[in-house]
């Protein structure tokens, strides 16, 4: 038989460790597409496709001129497009799909946590009175808070926004995590921080800003995650590798 292929979605570091375990095994090709954003991602275990496929039609044709037996999606969290465009190509390819996605944090005693549902609503939650804010969200999104431009911003992303926000007092810090927690309560010492500005990313490369809060007495304004319904899905590497095996035999059987 000839080799199961799979295609990962990725830019995570979930989806890295997943293509590393199973590019591991004998009878498997396996592809981790990325979007291009990041001008300089780290080197991945598998070849790489870059850049975007052209909607859900794109996709799909892609699934289908190459063979592809099984989707994973291990994308952000946060990113819902493509999240949404690989559950109509899977339908559109007649292949399954994966979806991998961490496990979001939970607020434990310490957390001083404001929960929304959008980047819009943590922009209301900061309120009228300026305050030093830390937007840890990437760029992506960053410019929703020119809304609100009495506060003081210190933004992080690995990548320079472009634009750059319109607010009059932004200050910009390029890193890649894992951060650790000394160094994260170092900064929002350093930088005089009041509030957090946060996705509910989960996972423990950036969780380090959310432990500083904590030890800090610091709120944090946490954008938490739209449910989606993806069919099977894993929380974990492992769990995602069981998962796997699974709908590859499944499938596979099927076409003999």
């Amino acid at each position: 038989m000839d080799k199961g292929r799979i295609l990962i979605l990725g830019g995570t570091t979930e989806a890295r460790d997943l293509a590393a375990r199973l590019a591991g095994r004998a009878g498997l090709d396996v592809t981790l597409s990325l979007a291009g954003r990041t001008l300089d991602p780290a080197p991945q275990p598998v070849p790489v496709r870059s850049g975007g496929f052209g909607g859900v039609d794109g996709l799909a044709a892609y699934l289908h001129e190459e063979a592809v037996d099984l989707l994973i999606d291990a994308t952000h969290p946060f990113a819902r497009q493509i999240s949404a465009n690989a559950r109509a190509a899977s339908h559109t390819a007649g292949i399954p799909l994966l979806r991998l996605e961490r496990l979001g944090w939970e607020e434990t005693e310490g957390d001083r946590w404001t929960r929304v549902a959008s980047i819009a609503g943590a922009v209301t939650a900061l309120g009228e009175e300026p305050r030093r804010v830390f937007l840890a969200i990437g760029r992506q999104e960053a410019k929703a808070f020119d809304a609100a431009p009495q506060h003081h911003y210190l933004v992080r992303s690995v990548d320079p926004v472009d634009p750059p926000l319109d607010a009059p007092d932004v200050e910009y810090v390029l890193a890649r995590g894992p951060f650790a927690v000394e160094a994260e309560v170092e900064l929002l010492q350093d930088r005089r921080i009041e509030v957090i500005v946060s996705k509910n990313s989960g996972g423990e490369a950036t969780q380090g800003k959310i432990v500083a809060a904590r030890i800090l007495g610091l709120p944090v304004v946490l954008v938490e995650r739209t449910a989606a319904d993806d069919g099977h899905r894993a929380g974990t590497v492992g769990e995602a590798m069981r998962l796997a095996d699974h709908l590859l035999g499944a499938f596979r059987k099927r076409g003999v």
